[in-house]
Parts: C-alpha cells; sequence; structure tokens
C-alpha cells in the first residue's frame, strides 16, 4: 500500500514539477529575448523618461510595446508584477519529486553498491551536500570574478570546470541515474538560490529606492542580470539531467559522467545560438551559427561513440550456456520458459516474488509473467532498468535470453 501511495505522490509532483517548470523557463526565455530584441526608443517622450530600449510584438490577435527603462523608471507603478514564484515552485516541487523517488528509498534508487557501499543516510547527506556546495562556490566566484574585466568568460570557464568535478563525483559515488538527476538538481538549486538571494532582493532594493526618492545603485541590476543569464545557460543542461532517466543507454555506460558532460556542454553551446540569435538579426552580435554547430556535433559525436557494437558470434554460445546451465539439466531451446524461470528466479524473485511484490509486479508464476511480458521486456531488455541498478548482477546474455524468449511469443506452457 505504501508503495501505491508513494507512486501517487510520484506522479502528481512530477506534474506538478513540469507546469511550474515550464512557467519559469518560459518566463527565462522570454525575457532573454526581450533583452536582446530591445531597440533604441524611437519617441521624444520615452527617451525623457529614461527607456533603454523598446520593443514591439504581435501575439494572440494584440499588439504589445514592452519598454525597459535604464536602472528605474521615473515612478512607480501602483501594480508591479514580480517574477519570483515560477522560480520557488519549481524548486520545491523538484526537491520533493527527488525526496520521493531518490531519498525516500536511497538504498534502491540513490546506492549503487558496486561504486559505494554507504548507509542510506549517509548517502542522503552527500547527496544534499553537493546541492549546497555548488551552490557556495559557484556564488563565490561570481561575487569574486563577475565584476572584472572579462568577468563573465572567467566565470563561465570556472563554472565549467566545477560541473566537470561534480559530475565525475557524482558518477562514481551514486547510482547512475541518480547521479544524473543529481547534477541537474545541483544547477537547478543554484538557479534558483540565485532568485533567491540576488535577483528579488536587488530588486527590492531598488524599488525601497525609488520610493524613498534616494538614488538607485545600478549594481543591482547588474548582478540580477547576469545571475538570469547564467540561469538561462543552465537550463538546456538541467533538462537532459532531467530526462536521461529514461534512457538508460546515457547512465548506465561506463564513462558516464563523460557522457553527462558532454550533452550538457552540448546544451549550453545551442542555447548560446538562441541567446546571440535575437541580437544578430539587429546586427549586434557575430554570427551565432557555430555555437549551434559545436552544440550538434557534440551531440552526434556522443550518439556515434554510444552506439552499440553488433552482438558478437559469441553472444549466442553465452545464451545457450545460461539456458544449459546445471538448474536445467535436460532442457532444451534458449525460448523455453523454464530457461527463463531460472533467470527470473535468481535476478528477479527478490523484489517480483511471493514475499515482496515490489510495483504490485509479481513473476514467480506462468500465469503473472505472461501478465507483465511486455514490462519485462521493456524494463529488462529495452530499457535495462531493472534489476534496479543491477543489484542481482543480471549478465548481458540473461538479457538477449529474454529478449529472444519474448520476441519468439513469450510463451509460459
Amino acid at each position: 500500500m505504501e508503495s501505491y501511495y508513494l507512486d501517487w505522490a510520484n506522479l502528481l509532483l512530477r506534474w506538478l514539477h513540469v507546469i511550474t517548470a515550464i512557467a519559469w523557463i518560459g518566463s527565462s526565455f522570454y525575457f532573454v529575448f526581450l533583452d536582446s530584441s530591445l531597440t533604441a526608443p524611437v519617441d521624444d517622450d520615452l527617451k525623457k523618461q529614461g527607456v533603454s530600449g523598446e520593443l514591439w510584438a504581435v501575439h494572440g490577435g494584440g499588439f504589445y510595446h514592452p519598454v525597459k527603462f535604464n536602472v528605474a523608471p521615473p515612478q512607480l507603478p501602483p501594480h508591479l508584477h514580480w517574477f519570483f514564484w515560477e522560480s520557488y515552485s519549481t524548486w520545491l516541487s523538484g526537491f520533493s519529486l527527488f525526496t520521493v523517488s531518490y531519498l525516500w528509498s536511497a538504498s534502491t534508487y540513490l546506492i549503487d553498491k558496486s561504486r559505494m557501499d554507504w548507509a542510506p543516510a549517509t548517502a542522503i547527506a552527500v547527496a544534499l551536500s553537493f546541492l549546497v556546495v555548488f551552490w557556495l562556490l559557484y556564488d563565490l566566484i561570481c561575487r569574486l570574478f563577475g565584476q572584472r574585466k572579462h568577468g563573465d568568460a572567467i566565470v563561465g570557464a570556472l563554472v565549467f570546470g566545477l560541473v566537470c568535478i561534480a559530475s565525475w563525483l557524482t558518477c562514481h559515488w551514486f547510482a547512475g541515474r541518480a547521479a544524473f538527476l543529481l547534477v541537474g538538481a545541483m544547477l537547478a538549486t543554484s538557479m534558483s538560490a540565485s532568485v533567491f538571494f540576488w535577483i528579488i532582493p536587488g530588486q527590492k532594493k531598488v524599488v525601497a529606492a525609488i520610493k524613498a526618492g534616494a538614488p538607485v545603485d545600478p549594481i543591482h541590476g547588474q548582478r540580477g542580470k547576469q545571475r538570469s543569464v547564467h540561469n538561462t545557460y543552465f537550463t538546456l543542461p538541467v533538462l537532459f539531467a532531467m530526462l536521461s532517466g529514461h534512457y538508460s543507454f546515457t547512465y548506465t555506460h561506463p564513462q558516464n559522467w563523460l557522457v553527462l558532460i558532454l550533452m550538457m556542454f552540448a546544451g549550453a553551446a545551442i542555447r548560446q545560438f538562441f541567446v546571440m540569435r535575437h541580437g544578430y538579426k539587429l546586427g549586434r552580435n557575430g554570427n551565432p551559427l557555430p555555437y549551434a554547430l559545436v552544440g550538434v556535433a557534440a551531440i552526434v559525436a556522443v550518439i556515434v561513440w554510444l552506439k552499440p557494437a553488433p552482438p558478437a558470434l559469441a553472444d549466442q554460445g553465452a545464451i545457450n550456456s545460461v539456458a544449459s546451465s546445471a538448474y536445467l539439466t535436460g532442457v532444451t531451446g534458449q525460448n523455453d520458459y523454464k530457461s527463463l524461470q531460472v533467470v527470473l528466479a535468481q535476478r528477479c524473485y527478490q523484489c517480483h516474488g511471493a514475499q515482496v511484490q515490489m510495483k504490485n509486479v509479481r513473476l514467480d508464476s506462468p500465469q503473472n509473467v505472461k501478465l507483465h511480458a511486455q514490462n519485462l521486456y521493456q524494463q529488462v531488455v529495452v530499457t535495462k532498468l531493472m534489476p534496479m541498478n543491477n543489484a542481482t548482477g543480471i549478465s548481458d546474455a540473461e538479457r538477449r535470453l529474454i529478449k529472444q524468449w519474448f520476441e519468439a511469443g513469450a510463451q509460459t506452457d
């Protein structure tokens, strides 16, 4: 029953997280586009008010004319919209989902004993420390180098190095899928923390100064803009880290840390193309196409690199060895249910047998195996998600035996 309620919590939190993330990322993308697409005002009245840029747009049957004031407007309007709950809601729902999906069952989903055989409490503490430590180091880098000459390049290089180190550590300490998600959560935490600790407080100081009739310090706007730009580059890497959990060929690779780094780098490069493209159309930036080409090239390189090798001739011998093991004396034919039953008994009954039925799946009878044949094939052969973190040590030959059994008709007679 607990598993049933956890599944519902997972579904609802995932739904909420996607909704709030769309709102946050959508507004972030829009304002980056807006900043890059503003042109100098033509109207003299707008110039006198201190408007530094304007944009005309058409959408949904109407025309829009947003303007941006240099540092601050002459006076505040009665209704001022703040963009922060999109960020906070995304982080809160995401952290809740991470807790339900990974931290709640750390021994199953977070820990891979072949990498680090530590207690669940230790694994949870270390995982959470990545969220905190990365933010502290990222924030320190921004404060030390962000306002210097060539500060953006220095910060970018140092943060990229920090992400590489974190990716290597998580992939060597945690289960592959958890490691990828943890790196994504780490970046997302820094994104939301920038909103909470810098962007919104800076905007509040600007508003307070305007209300008090005091001069507005432009540093608040500069810092807020800097962190917002960083957030937009984090977005695509975070999305890849979150989505990759559905594709085991990424996080189960022996060099999964390098796969993660290359794909996040590709995402950041492609995002740079879109950021520069807005200004390029107005003649402000150089041609952004090389960034897109570099990102695509990185993705293609990973695709070629991860391409599975064609089955060797020895594979069939390995399958036959499984099917004709000592447990199956007298049994012939690798598609026979009795051959499959031995594999299920050794690799699956611990979680899907008489004592325990994880996800309400039981595989210790012909009827149940037939009922769950499609799911068995999908989880064990296609995605290779099961056994979880390969805790029972299923071999490639055993996976191929299941594949042959299913493709031959999944008979249990």
